[in-house]
Order: structure tokens, then sequence, then C-alpha cells
């Protein structure tokens, strides 16, 4: 026995096998020691905070005189289902703000209950959102 090396009565020895646990493979070894996401979630919580919405913009006067003339104009010819181009204020479901959208199509109805333009191919456009209508007439 060297006197320089104080494990060499154990070096030699086999391998010690649980009875009970089979052995771990290599990769599940290496995963115990992969690093893992402390911070779940967090990559989706900075990406939406990041993510950019508009605000809304305000009416002058003249602008909201002739919305109220062209919807006038809309109400007294619904019934020929007009083709019109709506911009509008799509309010953001996740924060505050939102952007403006677009939309074509034909007039199915106005709701004054509800106060909104209802499209024949199903959109609904609350009325206080509209920016600018542009009809056929």
């Amino acid at each position: 026995m060297d006197t320089n090396f104080p494990y060499d009565d154990i070096v030699n020895l086999p391998h010690p096998t649980s009875k009970k646990h089979p052995r771990m493979s290599m990769e599940e070894r290496a995963a115990q020691f992969s690093p893992f996401a402390a911070l779940t979630g967090l990559g989706a919580v900075l990406q939406e905070t990041g993510r950019l919405t508009g605000s809304r913009r305000g009416l002058t006067d003249s602008d909201i005189r002739r919305l109220e003339e062209q919807l006038t104009w809309l109400a007294e010819h619904e019934g020929e289902h007009p083709e019109i181009t709506v911009t509008y204020f799509l309010p953001d479901e996740r924060k505050e703000g939102g952007e403006y959208a677009t939309l074509t199509g034909r007039v199915k109805r106005l709701d004054p209950v509800e106060r909104v333009l209802l499209l024949e191919a199903g959109e609904r456009v609350p009325i206080g959102d509209i920016l600018l209508l542009e009809t056929e007439e």
C-alpha cells in the first residue's frame, strides 16, 4: 500500500449499484445539470410589453358633422345595402390603446339601440369608434 495515496484501498473496488433503483442513463444524468427557466413566462411578458399600440384620434367638429350626415344617409338607404369603406378604432384586448382597422363591405343595417353598424359579412363596428366612413353616394 502506497502511503502517499490515502484511497488505495477503495480505488479498484467495483462501482456500487443499487438493488432498488435502476442505473440512470447518460441523458437523464445530463438533464439534471441542464439550465432551467427560473422565470417561466418572462419572455411572453416582455414581448407583450414591447408590443406597440396606438391611441385613439379625436374627431374635429367638422369630422363629426360629416360622419353624422353619412350615417343619416346610410340609415335612409340601408335597404339598398350600399357598399362602404369604414375606418374605425379597434381597442386592444390586453393593454391600453389599439389600432385602426379598415373594412369594406355592404351594409346590412344600422342598429341604433346597440349603436353598431352591421355589415353583411357579419362584422360589427361600434358607431362611436368610427373615424372615417366612405360611401358610394
